[in-house]
């Protein structure tokens, strides 16, 4: 394969990174750090990645646009926060981190510099670290090290009890040559071409940590790539931490009956609300989400209250970034009998708070997005499935139907009422999965992930203490799993597709010439510039 870069100025449709022609050749790998000392705090790089610590869990209001939810006029979903100081707090005060003034953000540091009065930092209330500057090189010294090498945490130093086993977790890019390290840790969106650990030892195994949606790194989501990665916890079952039940709670929220507006009621208020509600501001995702749903609006009405396909406004008062999760936005979506839950990328087990959230509040989703998702129905007639349907018009002739009927609109909703859940697969995934959402009591999934590797890890030092073969992890396809996306094309009447939804075919299509670039590159396991990568891309 060439290693000499294209003569063209070189541009990567999914993520913009443009190479000019002549630009320095840029050493990528082994890029050494100075630790930082004082009060760990978050630390993360890109100021996205800041964004979606304000935000608290997912990164979905990132620079990658994850896919900012539903969130209608700028609103926004209250999640965990990846803040050290929040780690058992699940939900965080929005306004926290709007002090902060960012500066440049290095990724090659792992840190952000931020200027901001100065925020106290509590310790854990489980796992507690040891966060002394004087204790981190003992510790350093006496266990197995996890480096973040994507400084999702931005703890510098923390000893993390899991179970028997102890590690010492870092973002701290300074331990990557020491002879304790053991592992590291990758936070998806931010696994990138710029700067990786190389050249790779036998002994330092990948982690990926990866929830979001595939449009944030196509890369990931080829095997050239993914079997880079020794363990996983990706939004698949079959990763090695499955995070499938990621935005569900549990089966009590399921089954609450606080939000359910009586059908009666639903009727009645049929006379000024749609049958069905929609609200997306994050438009022309890769799954094509608003093609189909305008295409479903020229035959029955449809209530759209975010940026996408906009016809009906919110209150003022829920027109503030947490209002996603508020009370009041709830009871608004309550009085509906159906909701629109379209997700943003058509994945096998990709399920986000869009299917769980109508079914939380006993409306009857009308879903469109992950190929398995009858293999998480609370019961088997819980939600209506978009894939069932042959074009639009269809739907909207069932929607219809159940709108007019009682008694068939009833059979959807007879699972909550009776707070029946039939599903034992969802029931075991919910009872045996190793972190809660929104519970002080559990772990959250991050801690999981970490224990998960620092676990793994051990296990194969005790093999290599009794001299037995070590145990070899390894990723595969089926841990990261998204077809190429497609585009609806209904009728000649609709409007010319916007440039974005032209990116995504073209973007996956390309993903696949850098994932095989990269997967040659790591396999030389030599350091490596930016115009060596583009120039084996963009080979002809």
């Amino acid at each position: 394969m060439p290693s000499q870069a294209h003569s063209e100025p070189q541009f990567s449709v999914l993520h913009g990174d443009q190479v000019p022609a002549g630009m320095a050749v840029e050493e990528i790998g082994t890029q050494m750090v100075p630790p930082r000392e004082g009060v760990l705090g978050c630390g993360p790089t890109r100021e996205h990645l800041v964004t979606r610590l304000a935000l608290c869990q997912s990164p979905r209001a990132g620079q990658h646009g994850a896919d900012s939810e539903e969130e209608a006029s700028g609103i926004l979903p209250v999640r965990h926060s990846y803040c050290l100081s929040a780690r058992h707090t699940p939900v965080v005060e929005l306004g926290k981190f709007e002090r902060m003034k960012f500066k440049n953000s290095n990724l090659n540091d792992g840190h952000a510099q931020m200027e901001e009065e100065p925020i106290h930092l509590h310790p854990f209330l489980k796992r507690e670290g040891l966060t002394l500057n004087r204790k981190k090189t003992l510790a350093a010294d006496s266990y197995p090290i996890m480096l973040w090498w994507s400084p999702l945490t931005g703890e510098t130093g923390r000893l993390g009890q899991c179970g028997a086993d102890t590690c010492f977790f870092t973002i701290n890019r300074t331990y990557l040559h020491h002879h304790r390290t053991k592992a590291f840790l990758f936070y998806g969106t931010d696994f990138n071409i710029d700067s990786l650990p190389l050249p790779r030892k036998a002994h330092h195994d990948w982690a990926l940590f990866h929830e979001e949606s595939p449009k944030n790194n196509y890369k990931l989501f080829h095997q050239p790539v993914i079997t880079l990665f020794n363990y996983t916890a990706t939004f698949s079952r079959h990763s090695h931490l499955p995070l499938t039940t990621q935005y569900l709670e549990g089966t009590e929220v399921l089954k609450s009956l606080r939000y359910l507006v009586p059908l009666q009621s639903k009727n009645h208020l049929r006379k000024s609300l749609a049958p069905l509600v929609y609200v997306q501001s994050d438009c022309d995702p890769p799954s094509d989400r608003d093609s189909y749903v305008r295409e479903l609006m020229t035959y029955i009405e449809v209530d759209s209250y975010g940026e996408c396909l906009r016809n009906k406004a919110l209150p003022q008062q829920l027109n503030g970034p947490a209002s996603m999760d508020a009370g009041d936005f709830y009871r608004i979506l309550a009085q509906y009998k159906f909701i629109l839950a379209f997700e943003n990328a058509v994945c096998d087990d990709y399920i986000t708070e869009k299917f769980w959230r109508p079914l939380k509040l006993g409306v009857v989703p009308v879903y469109y997005g992950s190929p398995s998702i009858a293999d998480w129905l609370p019961s088997n007639r819980s939600a209506i499935l978009v894939s069932e349907f042959s074009h639009p018009r269809e739907l909207a002739s069932y929607i219809r139907q159940l709108d007019h009927d009682d008694r068939l609109y009833q059979a959807y909703i007879e699972w909550k009422l009776k707070g029946e859940i039939s599903n034992q697969r969802l029931l075991t995934a919910l009872r045996e999965r190793k972190w809660g959402v929104q519970d002080i009591k559990q772990d959250n999934y991050i801690d999981a992930f970490e224990c998960m590797v620092c676990t793994k890890v051990w296990d194969n030092i005790r093999l290599q203490e009794k001299g037995l073969p070590l145990k070899r992890w390894k990723a595969d396809i089926t841990h990261l799993s998204c077809p190429e996306p497609t585009a609806f094309a209904f009728s000649p009447l609709a409007p010319r597709r916007s440039s974005l939804r032209e990116m995504w075919i073209p973007s996956f299509q390309q993903s696949k010439k850098e994932a095989q670039a990269l997967r040659w590159l790591v396999d030389r396991n030599q350091n490596f510039s930016t115009q060596e990568f583009w120039a084996l891309v963009f080979k002809d």
